[in-house]
């Protein structure tokens, strides 16, 4: 379930982020996209038919994964801002 909520949550963040964390969703997700930007798993360095630009050693959409606060890098490019809190 917690994978589900990572998703709602960096799509949310991405396109309707709270208004009290605006900020931060705005510069962590600047940093983590000049990372992945430069990462050899990024789709723009590899033939995929998918149209979103997306991690090919995880699969997500990056422009979600990165606005989501909870998520870290599965090969640790960059980590969690905030725990998932259980």
């Amino acid at each position: 379930m917690s994978k589900l909520k990572d998703i709602v949550e960096g799509y949310r963040n991405a396109i309707i982020p709270p208004s009290k964390l605006k900020g931060v969703i705005k510069i962590v997700t600047e940093e983590r996209k000049k990372i992945c930007d430069q990462c050899s798993y990024h789709s723009k360095f590899h033939n995929s038919v998918r149209p979103d630009e997306h991690c090919t050693h995880c699969g997500c959409t990056l422009f979600a994964k990165q606005a989501c606060l909870h998520c870290k890098c599965p090969i640790d490019k960059w980590t969690n801002v905030t725990p998932r809190l259980k």
